[in-house]
């Protein structure tokens, strides 16, 4: 009973007000009063709290404010970072194109036909339908003139090696020892050189990269389109400095040779092709090894 008499008288004071009043240095007169009650100054003081809060989340919210404070992160650091993040989607977009290139182009090489390749709506990357593109009639036409353009001149391989000995000298990619020669009846279109192991391969002229990927049987490929519809083809590469679309001069460094088929520690292998006009040549007969 007594507690609640003391609760009871407890908030009677809370409640009570007190003349709060400003009075003049002179002569003691009351210049200016009001009433205030302890629990009024507890409302008034979480009232400024609660003004000071909206206040300052509203200027950190919609002012650069942030910004100023060293080491903090604010509506600059976060736009940069949405921006990175949304370079790096499209560069993955690009990258993944052009793998799927590469490799449409080795398979056209190898006379499969390449894959087609969607965009999927709900993702950021690209997916493979595994859909053959369909063979058209322009298109068997224009491969059946192409191997007959290069089967007539396999047996006679005079006027490719006229054209290309008079229009350019060719730069040596990589010394060694021939140990399989040129041989189109046995589907040999270039020679393998006999190097050593990570032993510099050199462009045989000015070109351009056409095509620089990874495969499984052949190691590093790299092709080059140079003048004179000429295509130097450099495979079994341990590395390959360049990628597609490079400009190149004669000599200088593409990639660097593998080791040997045979697996002898320092000893490596170099295939190298030369194609003119879309036919193989013999490159034992313009380069020097």
């Amino acid at each position: 009973m007594e507690s609640k008499q003391e609760r009871i008288s407890w908030l009677k004071k809370l409640r009570q007000k007190h003349r709060l009043s400003v009075r003049d240095e002179h002569d003691d007169s009351e210049v200016w009063y009001m009433h205030i009650s302890p629990l009024n100054i507890v409302a008034g003081f979480f009232s400024l709290v609660l003004i000071l809060f909206i206040v300052i989340l509203t200027t950190v919210a919609y002012t650069p404010i942030l910004d100023l404070i060293p080491g903090y992160p604010g509506n600059k650091s976060r736009e940069m970072l949405v921006e990175n993040i949304v370079r790096l989607d499209s560069l993955e977009r690009q990258l993944a194109s052009m793998q799927l290139f590469n490799e449409n182009v080795t398979l056209i090489m190898q006379g499969k036909v390449p894959v087609t390749s969607t965009v999927g709506l709900q993702s950021d990357t690209l997916s493979r339908d595994k859909t053959l593109v369909a063979r058209t009639a322009e298109d068997s036409l224009m491969r059946l003139q192409f191997e007959q353009g290069v089967l007539s001149q396999l047996g006679d391989p005079v006027s490719a090696r006229r054209t290309l000995r008079a229009n350019m000298e060719l730069y040596t990619p990589a010394r060694g020892v021939v140990s399989s020669h040129f041989d189109p009846k046995q589907n040999r279109f270039g020679i393998e050189v006999a190097t050593a192991t990570n032993q510099q391969i050199m462009s045989v002229a000015d070109g351009t990269v056409v095509l620089s990927v990874w495969t499984p049987d052949d190691g590093y490929v790299i092709q080059i389109q140079h003048p004179n519809n000429l295509i130097s083809v450099y495979k079994h590469c341990a590395r390959a400095l360049l990628s597609q679309g490079a400009r190149v001069k004669s000599g200088e460094v593409i990639g660097y040779t593998g080791e040997g088929l045979s697996g002898d520690q320092g000893k490596g292998t170099f295939s190298f092709e030369l194609w003119q006009n879309g036919s193989p040549v013999d490159p034992e007969s313009y380069i020097v090894f």
